[in-house]
């Protein structure tokens, strides 16, 4: 598994930074956001690290990995598979455990002050992955995620493959809005910007559950944005405004 990390310049060989993980969604690898949302300037003005994952294990020689867009190769929707004949797509334990521990040892990072968030597929893994670990994350955020999988033709087809068609109890627990109504960990903030003109507002990533499901633990921000569809263009136009938001929650 690749990543791609962005780390601020040092003052000094014993300074150490917040991490900031960004999931990438649907096809993506570990270079889209590095390349295309213009984060560094505002990283390096923060002091954060940048730890950008790929999106899926990738030359497994599995038969149907490459046969469509949205479920094998390049779309592991940070779930832990449990059909044996996609076992080695463990995108949730890699992005919780196996990355951070890579991290953690090799980057001069602060394993204190960790944050998440994501666009898409990777706006759900986000989601997710801080709604499932109580206190490890100090803030998540996302853009245009896949908020409801269970309900939705993306969510359905990945949770059916890696999950098992029939072991539809076991794709709740990788489901935000359902996490989110039963979250009762430490106070969680949530920021989520959505395209008002995102083609797939509708159909895939019913964002609207997540106000739905919303709890006095964890607060979501649900901000519309005129205008805007699911490209990177509108992750560049309000990437500053996540990464500030994060930083907020990750000061010493």
């Amino acid at each position: 598994m690749k990543f791609n990390v962005f780390t601020p310049p040092q003052t000094n060989e014993s300074q150490r930074f917040p991490v900031l993980y960004f999931l990438s969604g649907l096809t993506c690898t570990e270079d889209n956001f590095i390349q295309k949302a213009g984060a560094a300037r505002k990283a390096a003005q923060l002091g954060i690290v940048l730890v950008c994952p790929d999106t899926s294990p990738r030359g497994l020689n599995i038969q149907g990995e490459e046969d469509s867009w949205d479920f094998g190769t390049g779309a592991g929707f940070y779930v832990d598979a449990t059909e044996p004949k996609w076992k080695n797509y463990r995108m949730y334990s890699y992005v919780t455990d196996e990355l951070p521990k890579a991290v953690n040892s090799s980057l001069p990072v602060d394993p204190s002050r960790v944050s998440v968030f994501g666009h898409s597929m990777g706006g759900h893994g986000a989601l997710i992955t801080a709604l499932k670990n109580p206190g490890k994350y100090k803030s998540v955020s996302a853009f245009a995620p896949i908020a409801n999988p269970t309900e939705c033709e993306w969510g359905k087809k990945a949770f059916g493959g890696y999950l098992g068609s029939a072991n539809k109890e076991a794709w709740k627990a990788y489901d935000a809005s359902i996490l989110l109504k039963s979250y009762a960990g430490p106070p969680l903030k949530i920021l989520v910007d959505q395209g008002a003109q995102d083609s797939f507002l509708k159909d895939q990533l019913l964002v609207e559950k997540l106000k739905h499901a919303n709890n006095s633990k964890a607060e979501v921000e649900l901000r519309m944005q005129e205008g805007y569809d699911h490209s990177y263009y509108f992750i560049q136009t309000f990437v500053d405004d996540h990464l500030e938001f994060h930083a907020k929650f990750l000061k010493d």
